[in-house]
């Protein structure tokens, strides 16, 4: 008989949406599954988002209040896809009461946050998952494969960024994302921990980091509270306000195993439109992948292949659970599948009762990154990565 596990979403914006389609994904792509998600409950402060969760997507019940669904016997994760500014708050209550957690990044406002959160679960003894989605790629799961085969032989360079366009309008509207009351840090927060957490994957642990920010949106629109995401657009003669986070980090790093290398993250730039990008090289060989053509991955293994240069690998069903999704090779997969793998492995940790990656402790690892990413743009050193762990 399979397990039943109630969620609990607290925020039900575009991104609580996307978790949603996948909890109810889960039976349709993974039938033999030991367990069984529930929609039970859904709480945000906008009513006709409610409404929707209910009757569109199934929700059992919703309420303007994330607290009254914090006790009930019958939820067994709670689903934190709020702003960043309600992460702690929401994340250390469902600790208190014994539940499991999903928060999605960057797990808290701030790098202290992260800590508060991290402890709580870990001293709470629940299971804890991190919305580091680039992470389940079928063709980043191979790579990872390759480098722990030695495939590559030691790695001595890794370049990872996160460029978006989603800010490059400046006309775009002042959502939360981009105030530090609500959002915390910017680019930081919003889209560099992906890239953190993708070398962290790949390589290793960070050593030590120089970085650099910049804020180049100075001003945008107001937007009108409840309508909308973050991609929507004002007109010249809207109101405006001040944009009080970076749009860019920068960074040289060097790894604890040797590797050197670079993490950018731009949410302003022109150009790339949703580019989170890597390229490794080792000592053997070499691979490249960019989410905005993900089921392609570029390798270069010259004691292996007949021809010098990048070869082609298409994704296909012979990659990580992408048979669950669509038979045969070549056939493509998109950003929302990856939340589908995502929502999976978290509930299947669940289900077993073992610990998850990514969970807290790989957003506190990143957090650790970050931390002294911010402490190098303020003294324009090379910083020590430090553990933010509270024992």
């Amino acid at each position: 008989m399979k397990k039943t596990l109630g969620i609990g979403l607290v925020g039900f914006g575009w991104m609580g949406q996307a978790h949603s389609r996948s909890y109810r994904s889960i039976p349709l792509y993974f039938p033999d599954a030991p367990f069984r998600p529930v929609l039970a409950a859904v709480a945000d402060t906008i009513p006709h988002r409610i409404s929707q969760a209910v009757d569109d997507f199934g929700y059992e019940t919703g309420t303007r209040d994330w607290r009254e669904i914090i006790d009930r016997p019958d939820i067994d994760v709670i689903d934190i896809t709020a702003p960043n500014t309600m992460h702690q708050e929401v994340a250390e209550a469902a600790a208190a009461a014994g539940k499991h957690i999903f928060c999605e990044k960057p797990v808290g406002i701030s790098t202290d946050a992260t800590a508060h959160i991290e402890a709580a679960a870990r001293k709470a003894g629940v299971i804890s998952g991190c919305g580091y989605n680039y992470r389940w790629a079928p063709l980043v799961r191979y790579t990872k494969e390759l480098v722990e085969a030695g495939r590559f032989g030691s790695l001595t360079h890794y370049r990872g960024r996160f460029f978006t366009m989603y800010g490059r309008d400046r006309l775009g509207v002042l959502s939360w994302r981009f105030l530090q009351d609500e959002a915390g840090y910017g680019a930081l927060s919003d889209i560099m921990t992906h890239a953190i957490d993708m070398a962290h994957f790949l390589v290793g642990p960070i050593r030590r980091v120089v970085a650099t920010r910049e804020t180049f949106v100075r001003e945008r629109p107001l937007p009108q509270p409840g309508i909308g995401t973050h991609y929507d657009r004002g007109t010249p003669d809207d109101p405006t306000g001040e944009v009080t986070n970076e749009d860019y980090v920068g960074a040289l790093v060097e790894f604890a195993n040797g590797t050197r290398g670079t993490l950018e993250a731009d949410r302003s730039i022109f150009g790339p439109q949703s580019q989170m990008f890597f390229e490794l090289n080792g000592s053997r060989g070499a691979a490249t992948w960019n989410h905005e053509k993900l089921n392609q991955l570029l390798l270069y293994l010259p004691e292996e292949q007949p021809q010098d240069g990048f070869i082609e690998v298409l994704g296909g069903d012979s990659f990580y659970r992408q048979a669950n999704l669509v038979p045969g090779g070549g056939n493509s997969i998109g950003f929302e599948d990856l939340k589908i793998f995502e929502a999976y492995e978290f509930l299947d940790s669940v289900a077993a009762g073992r610990p998850h990656n990514p969970g807290f402790e790989a957003a506190l690892a990143n957090a650790s990154v970050a931390a002294a990413m911010i402490r190098s743009w303020k003294s324009d050193k090379w910083e020590t990565v430090e553990s933010l762990r509270i024992d």
